[in-house]
């Protein structure tokens, strides 16, 4: 399939009592790359790039998980199916992760906007990244959510660098209450090069 048309389709999909039988080793097999594709920004913050596998994946325990059967599987594949790149680009998931509630609480109500302050550097440029436009993740009091959707568009020459191991690829937020810098490994880089066509 080609790069820009990845996404799941119905036809990719097992049913809920075949997924079962092989959830756990698909979970298994799933777990070396989601690790390559995990990156910890900061002391709060876990950059989770996507693609098609951690989509399926994901697309198939929703539809085990709450047994909505066929009728649920084109909603299913309208939330995951946007967060798969296609070609030009590495999506993520952006996790703030804090346990204590009150903790959680105060330190989201100071990240206002932290949505609009992610990005990726390839060498000396810098690639924004772009929030998904499903919903706003900032209120209107300033809090921000605890999750956030984020696309990095890259041209065909952030591309080639980001291929090149001599060049140094960051990911980064620059929230003035939130700003930290993380390297990609050679081991991360690779993995991440696959989402380009």
């Amino acid at each position: 399939m080609p790069a820009d048309a990845r996404e799941v389709t119905p036809a990719d999909l097992m049913s809920d009592a075949e997924f079962a039988k092989v959830r756990r080793e698909r979970r298994a097999a799933l777990l070396p790359i989601k690790r390559l594709r995990r990156i910890e920004l900061g002391p709060v913050c876990t950059v989770h790039f996507e693609c098609y596998e951690t989509m399926l994946f994901q697309i198939q325990e929703m539809l085990l998980i709450e047994k909505g059967g066929t009728a649920q599987v084109p909603d299913e594949l309208a939330a995951y199916n946007p967060l798969i790149p296609k070609g030009s680009e590495l999506v993520a998931t952006v996790l703030f992760e804090i346990d204590e509630p009150v903790r959680r609480a105060a330190t989201l109500a100071k990240l206002g906007g932290v949505e609009d302050r992610f990005f990726i550097q390839v060498g000396e440029d810098r690639m924004s990244g772009v929030p998904e436009g499903d919903i706003e993740r900032t209120r209107e009091d300033g809090k921000t959510s605890s999750v956030h959707f984020l696309r990095f568009p890259l041209d065909a020459a952030h591309v080639a660098r980001f291929r090149d191991p001599a060049v140094a690829i960051l990911i980064g937020c620059d929230h003035e209450h939130y700003s930290h810098l993380a390297g990609l490994s050679p081991a991360a880089r690779a993995e991440l090069a696959k989402d380009f066509a």
